[in-house]
């Protein structure tokens, strides 16, 4: 395997996806938005949530799991990336990690991650979790898990009528932040088939002596995205719209495509923003805006010819009912 790519000064805007900062974008933009932030993370706090993963998780460090220790290392040095966080291991059975906090993030690794991937896809988790960090991620997905662990009654100063839009498009954005993330992680990895094998484990779990065919799960990827009706469409919708998490049939295929498109080796190469040039400006709003008006226009297009098939389909529905019952 050829050497690591050392990518110096790497800036996040290198590997978001143009949804994940429109995404975010549009909901900076919702009045109040800020004002919902703030309290959200006053009324939990970051001592809080650290002191929890402190009194009942296991910390991270050279002689505390030193292996994991070492592959955030590896991610930092990829990456570039000179603040290091906390990594904690929490006993929990499903394959998950996450990164917390609001001034200073941390990151959670789950134990069942240990059990069922191996070195490399349990890098790529790691990784997955330091873009979220190095993005500025973490402040609205650590609101998007209280707001999903804790639900909308214990916020006392919230109500839930006026906070449910809010929940939607933070999920809406949570899922995009992942599909950036995933490029990230396959960056920091640089070695396709450990990304899209963790994709496959979350998805189906770990081998346990059979045979797992990566070829195949990107078929299945592939059929997911393009067979089936517009009905088959509109389940798809309505099975994502309440997931914090995109399918990973839908994350496979959306790094394969960025893949595919040649951005993943022109970064490799080192054609990428650098943190010490990048800065905000209107003109990169409206670029992200305009790349995400792509993304979603197709979408769009789809959902209108979803929506169709699916009203006809009640019409029909109700119109045979009637008939039935009439006679």
């Amino acid at each position: 395997m050829p050497a690591r790519v050392i990518l110096t000064d790497i800036a996040p805007t290198s590997w978001e996806h143009p949804a994940d900062r429109a995404a975010l974008n549009a909901l900076r933009a919702i009045p109040a938005f800020d004002l919902v932030v703030r309290k959200i993370a006053a009324f939990f706090g970051e001592r809080g949530l650290r002191q929890l993963f402190l009194a009942n998780a296991v910390r991270v460090g050279p002689n505390q799991r030193p292996e994991l220790d070492a592959l955030l290392t590896e991610v930092l040095e990829t990456l570039d990336w000179p603040e290091r966080p906390q990594l904690y291991v929490t006993q929990a059975p499903m394959v998950n990690a996450a990164a917390l906090g609001f001034d200073k993030p941390f990151i959670v690794i789950n134990s069942g991650t240990l059990e069922h991937l191996d070195r490399d896809e349990q890098k790529t988790l790691i990784a997955h979790e330091v873009a979220h960090i190095m993005s500025g991620h973490v402040l609205y997905r650590t609101i998007a898990t209280i707001l999903m662990t804790f639900g909308l009654g214990s916020l006392p100063f919230l109500a839930a009528a006026i906070i449910f839009p809010f929940q939607m498009a933070l999920l809406e954005w949570y899922r995009k932040s992942e599909l950036s993330s995933d490029r990230a992680s396959l960056l920091a990895l640089q070695d396709r088939r450990a990304v899209m094998m963790t994709f496959l484990k979350v998805a189906g779990g770990p081998a346990h002596g059979h045979t797992i065919d990566l070829d195949a799960f990107m078929a299945q990827a592939a059929e997911y995205e393009t067979q089936g009706d517009a009905w088959d469409k509109v389940l798809q919708v309505l099975n994502t719209v309440f997931r914090e998490h995109p399918f990973n049939t839908v994350r496979a295929g959306e790094l394969q495509r960025y893949i595919d498109a040649g951005r993943y080796d022109a970064i490799i190469a080192g054609t990428y923003d650098r943190r010490s040039d990048v800065r905000p400006t209107a003109e990169r709003v409206g670029r992200d805006f305009s790349e995400a008006g792509a993304y979603y226009g197709e979408q769009a297009k789809a959902a209108a010819a979803k929506a169709t098939e699916m009203f006809g389909r009640a019409k029909d529905a109700f119109s045979d009912a009637f008939k039935t019952g009439s006679r």
